[in-house]
């Protein structure tokens, strides 16, 4: 039974990607800061495949030295999917706080390139690392300096990652907006129900995990045609 990891697998679009894998019969191994969350969607997933879900902040390096010591000696995907916004409105990079531009970084860059550190020697040849990004890492939006920044770096990590290590399939994966509770807290007010479901970015996710693509980045809309 391959065995993935996926943090931020508590609702949105990591809960989505887990249910999926488990219907495919993956082990899996869940990470999430809402403990409450986490265990009711482990319970849920334990009636399908075998689940063990930590919860805790893959910011902090015991966490992520625990979610890898349970996984074992095979780990076949890493699924960063972990995410912080940062304040909420978003605010411009001219009145940023620093501290909190930190944290942000810690989260969505430092955290995926240290958890990716440790779960290197036990991935296996074709082995799969897939970090979920945002258009917000390529295009200029006034607001989403801090987040977008930070996903601008993630994916040059993911990008020279995959250069060193060309055995394995590591890609950067930009699912688009969806009607998630981050994009409510990027939008507050607004109505956001006319965006997509996390389960809708769900197959193209799964065309990548199960195929021979080149390691790169990705759009999920642009994957409809990717099978397994």
């Amino acid at each position: 039974m391959p065995l993935a990891i996926i943090t931020g697998a508590s609702r949105g679009l990591g809960l989505a990607l887990a249910r999926a894998l488990a219907r495919e019969r993956w082990a899996l191994v869940l990470d999430a800061r809402g403990s409450a969350e986490l265990a009711a969607a482990a319970d849920e997933l334990a009636a399908v495949t075998d689940v063990v879900a930590l919860a805790g902040d893959v910011a902090e390096p015991a966490h992520r030295r625990e979610l890898v010591r349970v996984a074992g000696d095979r780990i076949d995907l890493l699924v960063n999917n972990a995410s912080l916004l940062g304040p909420s409105p978003q605010p411009a990079l001219g009145a940023y706080p620093v501290a909190e531009l930190e944290r942000v970084y810690r989260a969505n860059v430092f955290a995926p390139l240290a958890l990716a550190q440790l779960v290197l020697p036990r991935l296996p040849d074709g082995a799969a690392i897939l970090r979920v990004t945002s258009d917000a890492a390529v295009e200029p939006y006034a607001g989403w300096g801090g987040y977008g920044s930070s996903k601008a770096a993630l994916e040059q990590l993911t990008a020279i990652l995959a250069a060193e290590h060309p055995a394995l399939r590591i890609y950067a994966v930009d699912p688009g907006d969806m009607r998630t509770r981050m994009h409510q807290e990027a939008f507050p007010g607004e109505d956001i129900s006319d965006r997509p479901a996390p389960e809708e970015s769900v197959p193209g996710l799964l065309g990548l995990i199960g195929g021979e693509l080149p390691s790169g980045r990705y759009r999920t809309r642009e994957l409809s045609g990717v099978t397994t």
